[in-house]
């Protein structure tokens, strides 16, 4: 089972890491001024759209402005409170990875059925979004897995942050 907590939380940290930079700085754009973004962050948004085809980002239907806000507001700091957790081995992480996987499941399934329904999104944009899809189901799994229960970190075996095991 150690194995198994630890390859999660690898692959969940990874994931984090990813929407802890694109949701500020990708991500945001959708909802905010390009004014408020460097030229090269804005280029980098415009290039994936054109390449994958996001009709989704080019257009910014409302549903999905929402969506974004709610990636911001509410996903983004779950990110980065898992990333910490992660790291310091915290006793909440598990909770945190629930409520996270499921505001991403119920984001990720508005969005694939708009995508799915319209007929507009190719292969390619698929595979895109449904990754993110996966990444809420492992939360939710990692969430129902046993805590560890110790303040070592769940990739390392010593502690990150500098506490010490209880004895």
């Amino acid at each position: 089972m150690g194995a198994l907590l630890k390859l999660t939380d690898a692959v969940l940290f990874l994931f984090f890491l990813v929407i802890a930079l694109a949701a500020p700085l990708i991500d945001a754009q959708t909802c905010l001024p390009h004014s408020l973004f460097p030229q090269v962050i804005v280029d980098l948004k415009n290039w994936y759209s054109h390449e994958y085809g996001d009709y989704l980002v080019a257009e910014k239907p409302h549903f999905f402005v929402g969506i974004v806000w709610l990636e911001l507001l509410f996903q983004w700091p779950l990110a980065l409170l898992n990333l910490y957790g992660i790291l310091g081995g915290k006793p909440w992480f598990n909770t945190t990875c629930l409520l996270y996987g499921a505001s991403c499941i119920t984001s990720m399934v508005a969005i694939l059925s708009e995508l799915l329904g319209s007929g507009k999104a190719s292969d390619k944009l698929l595979m895109m979004y449904f990754p993110l899809l996966g990444l809420g189901v492992l939360a939710i799994l990692r969430g129902l897995l046993p805590h560890s229960g110790n303040s070592t970190s769940a990739i390392g075996k010593r502690p990150l942050l500098g506490r010490k095991k209880r004895v």
